[in-house]
């Protein structure tokens, strides 16, 4: 087998695929998927988003592991004052489930796409961009059906995405947002993928488009600006490293905040025992109840990782826990929609990379005369858990996003990741629980019923055994029971390499995932 792709559109994973049928690499193979996401997965990403990718590769001593930050950083480094306010968008999931999310030019962070994707070309790909665009641009040219969950998403994020005529021209042009079974064209951003093949990421930034968006950030009474996009740079940082179960789970590092408390849910379940309900619930708990402020202000603190994650700090607080008569205090409930997309692939050579990529909601400011959305991530609550517009110019903001490679003996045995804002974090110790612990192939592991524990409660897909739940209900625990799978529970792309050398994949049916296999 040559590698195998595992990405939430069939489109994406097979741009993948295609780079692995000609010979290319798997970080040739996700570079190709994450371009083609911005035509198949939009809204969730594009050029106006950020990011990050974990690449390892096997090799002598463990081979090699390198976490690439794109993610949005926060702008404001030519000292101008906001002229706007963040705008509140009702977003409505369910009858009487409403959300508030803040879009507009107060919310516009700078993006890092371009930059990361360009980075991660020049040190790991081995095919040209010009091949590794050709899929995107011809998705975003000729068009791509409008499936299931792009038109739940464009109708209950219609609101945002019907806020100017630049975004009604892309997603509304019959004057109503898209439905499924239609067609989704964006010849723009077909331009400005051949742009970035043939330039790079220096129009992005630096270039027309860049001062276009600043341009137009600014006329609109936000503090993005030009020295904010011509400063951004993409950052390499070693991941944090946890042992479990015989094996060591890598994935992102500070400043980001979601791979530490997956790092500690892991650490603690490895301590307290078997992964059942109760054990998962109580990790996912304690793991919650670390969120605090001091955890927020530490995140920039160059050894802060290291002391999260002390063996002895885990030994205390296993022992907490075990001690206790139920899971720790959870923490308030989170965004609900995690506007984000993963793709994983994984190639024969032992080449792994996983790559998490989000836009927020968008912001509602699609650049004129450009595909470039700008994100919402200064408007995201849970990305600023300090307050809005508090973070200084220049500071990656944190994220839950945490692509994840599972190493056994120095070699990469799975690589998986998740949309899903908060529940990123649940949906990804799962699976590793499922890979791992249960020994599952990537589909049954990504297909199992999930729980999330936040907010004091737990959500619950159907499919848990029922015993353990009601010992949680036993303890006080009030249980949401959802009827199906649902999207609210992440979208989890999962890739596995067997010790016989055979790859498998699974795409998450909760965001419409596949995995396609490259023989």
């Amino acid at each position: 087998m040559k590698g195998v792709v595992a990405a939430g559109h069939p489109v994406t994973a097979e741009a993948g695929a295609e780079m692995l049928r000609e010979g290319g690499n798997a970080v040739d193979a996700a570079v190709a998927a994450v371009l083609a996401s911005f035509a198949a997965e939009s809204p969730l990403t594009g050029f106006g988003a950020g990011g990050f990718m974990l690449v390892h590769r096997d090799g002598p001593g463990g081979g090699e592991s390198t976490l690439i930050d794109f993610f949005v950083e926060a702008p404001g480094r030519e000292g101008s004052e906001l002229g706007a306010q963040l705008i509140p968008v009702d977003v409505e999931f369910e009858r009487d489930a409403v959300q508030v999310f803040n879009v507009g030019a107060a919310s516009c962070g700078v993006p890092g796409a371009a930059a990361g994707l360009a980075h991660a070309m020049e040190r790991f790909a081995s095919m040209p961009a010009e091949a590794l665009v050709t899929p995107a641009a011809a998705a975003a040219r000729d068009g791509i059906g409008v499936t299931r969950q792009q038109a739940f998403l464009f109708r209950i994020l219609s609101p945002i995405y019907t806020a100017s005529p630049q975004l009604r021209e892309v997603y509304a042009p019959e004057g109503r947002v898209l439905r499924e079974g239609e067609t989704f064209r964006f010849a723009e951003l077909a331009e400005d993928l051949e742009l970035f093949a043939a330039e790079g990421p220096e129009p992005f930034y630096s270039g027309e488009i860049g001062q276009a968006a600043a341009e137009y950030a600014t006329r609109e009474g936000g503090i993005l600006s030009g020295a904010d996009l011509a400063a951004y740079r993409p950052v390499e940082r070693t991941p944090v490293r946890v042992s479990y179960r015989g094996c060591e789970v890598l994935t992102n590092p500070p400043p980001s905040s979601g791979g530490i408390l997956i790092a500690y849910a892991l650490g603690l379940l490895e301590r307290i025992g078997e992964p059942t309900a109760e054990t998962i619930v109580a990790a996912m708990g304690a793991a919650n109840a670390a969120r605090d402020t001091a955890f927020s202000e530490g995140l920039h603190e160059e050894d802060f990782a290291e002391r999260f994650l002390n063996a002895d700090v885990l030994d205390a607080a296993a022992r907490e826990l075990m001690s206790s008569p139920g899971p720790a205090p959870s923490g308030p409930p989170g965004d609900a929609l995690g506007s984000t997309t993963h793709i994983t692939a994984i190639d024969a050579d032992g080449v792994c990379a996983s790559v998490t990529c989000s836009n927020g909601t968008g912001s509602g400011m699609l650049v004129p005369g450009t595909a470039m959305h700008l994100n919402n991530m200064l408007g995201e609550e849970d990305l600023n858990p300090l307050g809005f517009h508090r973070s200084p110019p220049g500071r990656r903001l944190p994220s839950m996003m945490s692509p994840t490679v599972v190493l056994r003996d120095g070699e990469a045995v799975a690589g998986l990741g998740s949309a899903g804002s908060n529940r990123i974090r649940s949906a990804v110790l799962q699976t590793v629980v499922g890979l791992v612990d249960r020994g599952l192939d990537p589909a049954a592991a990504v297909e199992a019923p999930r729980l999330h524990f936040e907010g004091g409660i737990l959500q619950a897909e159907p499919g848990q055994p029922e015993e353990g739940l009601r010992h949680l209900e036993g303890a006080g625990i009030p249980i949401v029971r959802w009827r199906e799978l649902n999207l609210f529970f992440g979208g989890v792309q999962a890739v596995r390499r067997e010790p016989g050398g055979l790859l498998s994949g699974g795409g998450d049916p909760r965001r419409g995932g596949v995995a396609v296999r490259v023989g």
